[in-house]
């Protein structure tokens, strides 16, 4: 059972930059990297929400590996697509890498019911939920993270979370990647 977490990548103007376009690469290798070490395969069931940044690249490498994966929405689709994957840089490039994996799920996407407050707090508690759900020992929690605490709702929030429920955290340190 794999869970991921990650930092979208930077809306264009974005200041501080977080996760600029340009580490996209190092991101992607670092990612391929841990479900290598974690030995992540066709068994594997992999939950994310899949917004543009390290939510993508994590849904695409679990896809190449031929995980299951899940992907559950704080909101509809149409809305998350807008605020979670368009918006950010090149967010064509995003919306192409979106249906791509879309098109690949057993299943479509799950959206929380609307709500009009903590809507990202509330899917990652319901992320945390269904993935423990299968047996807290069974879990495995991935971030692409900068180690901030972006408030409630965000990959810090989660980590915190996880770690509530003594699940181990394979944190890859955004700040850590370089083009």
């Amino acid at each position: 059972m794999l869970l991921f977490s990650g930092h979208l990548v930077d809306a264009p103007g974005r200041v501080p930059s977080r996760f600029p376009s340009a580490l996209l690469p190092a991101a992607q290798a670092a990612i391929e990297a841990q479900l290598d070490r974690l030995h992540a395969g066709p068994a594997d069931l992999a939950l994310t929400q899949g917004a543009a940044g390290g939510d993508l690249l994590f849904a695409q490498a679990c896809q190449q590996r031929g995980l299951t994966l899940q992907l559950l929405l704080p909101q509809n689709e149409a809305d998350f697509v807008a605020t979670s994957v368009l918006s950010c840089d090149d967010g064509p490039a995003w919306l192409a890498r979106w249906n791509a994996v879309r098109a690949q799920l057993a299943r479509p996407p799950r959206a929380l019911p609307a709500g009009t407050r903590g809507i990202y707090e509330r899917c990652n508690q319901w992320l945390l939920d269904e993935a423990l759900a299968h047996g807290a020992e069974r879990l495995r929690f991935i971030c692409l993270w900068d180690g901030a605490d972006g408030g409630s709702g965000g990959t810090g929030h989660m980590v915190a979370e996880v770690k509530r429920h003594g699940v181990p955290v394979h944190w890859i340190d955004i700040r850590t990647l370089h083009p």
